[in-house]
């Protein structure tokens, strides 16, 4: 099945910008060697949480304080979905992470213009963080709206879900909805507590979810309410969402109609490609060919996109041909 999958289209809605940052790319810029880069950069599959895979983005964070870094790892970025054949993708970052020298601006900027030198439709999504305060949260809120429909899709939250819950940043989402801010809010990755709240708050996709697995009750929530789940396997059993693969479930969301679409998370902090993470699944549930392409056929259809990019795009996703 691995040449199937090679050769499918797909797309990638669930994609960190900054936990994304190839090693090459790092050695051209801080000069360190490989070896040392993945001790720093990628996150082992034993890591004990959440928050200890979280200290792997410090260093390439570092990196991403310049027009020219911010450039050159958003077009390295671009050519990586091209290998894995995605049509589309969606890339999230935290703009304010990337302030040090730099405006909002010229971050998003310089990240979309990176992005377009590569043949491949991407939207940016501008992740709010959980542990800053209001008024920067509120600039990126703004900046979003600012930037909707010329390179950026919509918000997002991240952070340590368990630390800081999703209640305090209500208003947000609200002035998202009140001004047709597309969102989708990481949720359910460490625990169902706050997927209630997701959904008064008017998600339409969550980012991760998948431990609304827990009640059969939020199950039933969610699919009544037409959410998608952006579902990341690899990252969830480093995180220790689920111990190993076997155990995730993604298969059992499928079949029992949760929509769902399968992401990477961080290409690099989580050390997989989308392909790779197609195999996986593959090789550890039912999942077929076809079971592949309706899901992706089903991640369009939730993608920050209008309805005429949607059925360009749909048409080329249902195009039976060799990896562009």
């Amino acid at each position: 099945m691995k040449e199937e999958i090679k050769k499918l289209k797909k797309i990638e809605l669930h994609l960190h910008l900054d936990g994304s940052v190839s090693l090459e790319v790092a050695k051209k810029i801080s000069g360190l060697e490989i070896n040392e880069l993945r001790k720093k950069m990628i996150a082992p599959l034993e890591t004990a949480n959440l928050e200890e895979y979280l200290t792997k983005f410090a260093f390439p964070i570092s990196l991403m304080q310049s027009k020219e870094n911010l450039k050159l790892i958003a077009k390295d970025l671009a050519l990586s979905l091209k290998k894995d054949n995605v049509i589309y993708a969606e890339v999230r970052f935290a703009p304010i992470m990337h302030t040090k020298n730099l405006t909002l601006n010229e971050v998003i900027e310089s990240v979309l213009d990176g992005l377009k030198e590569v043949d491949i439709k991407t939207n940016l999504i501008l992740c709010l963080k959980r542990e800053v305060s209001d008024e920067l949260n509120f600039q990126v809120v703004k900046i979003a709206q600012e930037y909707l429909g010329k390179g950026v899709g919509g918000i997002d939250i991240a952070g340590s879900e368990a630390e800081f819950r999703l209640k305090r940043y209500e208003k947000f989402f609200k002035y998202a909805k009140e001004h047709n801010i597309p969102f989708t809010i990481h949720v359910g990755e460490v625990d169902s507590k706050d997927i209630k709240e997701a959904i008064f708050l008017g998600a339409k996709r969550f980012g991760h979810g998948v431990k609304a697995i827990d009640s059969k009750n939020l199950i039933n929530l969610i699919k009544e309410n037409n959410i998608l789940l952006e579902v990341c396997p690899t990252s969830n059993i480093q995180t220790h969402a689920f111990e190993n693969y076997q155990d995730h479930p993604l298969y059992k969301l499928y079949k029992d109609n949760v929509n769902v679409s399968i992401n990477t998370d961080n290409r690099t902090v989580s050390n997989i490609t989308l392909n790779e993470e197609y195999y996986k699944l593959s090789e550890n549930f039912d999942f077929t060919i076809e079971d592949f392409k309706k899901i992706n056929e089903n991640a369009l259809n939730y993608a920050f996109l209008s309805s005429s990019e949607k059925l360009k795009l749909l048409e080329i996703l249902k195009t039976d041909d060799k990896i562009s």
